[in-house]
């Protein structure tokens, strides 16, 4: 007995497994309590296929720096990826590069709240310059401009 195409094409579809959907990808964001583009920053990540857990503190510096960003990269928040940090409103392909590259750093970093960066409201106004630091001391490099 012939099989109509249509029952055939459904029975092939079942059989073939099913295209592996992108997992949500965990973050947890250390924030100031009083800052609420960390919120938009974090929404930001959230649709760009990241699960945010917000975590405010008031020791942001402490824990920032416990979590190797220099002094001079530190922003109103520190988001913990996996094995990285994600320090200021980096935008998320190169979060996502970096995840995906896995160079030897501990994380990157924009500086400062950027007009037009992610999580920041206007037009962008200028080169942003995305820093790679480790936790040895060593002077940060530039990773990436945008």
């Amino acid at each position: 007995m012939k099989l109509p195409y249509s029952i055939a094409a459904l029975a092939v579809a079942i059989a073939m497994p099913m295209p592996a959907f992108a997992a949500t990808i965990q973050a947890v964001m250390y924030k100031n309590p009083s800052c609420s583009c960390c919120e938009t920053y974090a929404a930001y990540l959230e649709q760009n296929g990241f699960k945010v857990e917000l975590k405010p503190t008031n020791d942001l510096s402490q824990i920032s720096a416990g979590l190797g960003v220099p002094a001079q990269l530190q922003g109103c928040h520190s988001v913990v990826i996996g094995d990285y940090v994600v320090d200021g409103f980096v935008p998320v392909d190169l979060v996502k590069k970096m995840l995906t590259e896995r160079p030897q750093i501990t994380g990157i970093a924009m500086a400062g709240m950027p007009m037009g960066s992610p999580g920041m409201g206007g037009e962008k106004t200028e080169t942003w310059k995305i820093y790679a630091f480790t936790k040895d001391a060593k002077a940060p490099t530039v990773y990436a401009t945008q």
